[in-house]
């Protein structure tokens, strides 16, 4: 077997994983919360009734759904980071992948329950 080199102007870094490890550790416990606080919140409007509570019930269960599919964005992001090669050149790049992979459930999060019509 032969031993793979790389070329004399790319280093290899040794601590690639860390960024997208933390960050996978972080998306999963944030998304985590963002679908239970999502899913609490729909007990907002037990006590309502009448034309309230059905445009309340439409509203959630559209938020939820667009916070469950808008998942999809922070997952492509992690798969981004752990996908780079493992070269300093694409530290910078690996980074902002990483760190964008929880800011963007917290943005999809605070979109979601914009959509709900609160009582």
């Amino acid at each position: 077997m032969e031993d793979v080199t790389l070329p004399l102007d790319v280093e290899r870094d040794s601590y690639a994983w860390v960024g997208p490890l933390a960050s996978t550790v972080v998306t999963v416990v944030v998304g985590f919360f963002a679908l239970v606080f999502a899913g609490f919140s729909a007990m907002a409007c037990d006590a309502c009734s009448g034309e309230k509570a059905h445009g309340f019930d439409s509203s959630i269960s559209t938020a939820i759904s667009v916070l469950q599919v808008g998942f999809l964005m922070p997952a492509a992001l992690l798969l981004a980071s752990w996908g780079l090669p493992w070269e300093r050149r694409n530290a910078g790049r690996r980074a902002m992948f990483a760190l964008m992979a929880p800011l963007s459930i917290v943005g999809l999060f605070v979109v979601s329950m914009a959509i709900v019509n609160w009582p």
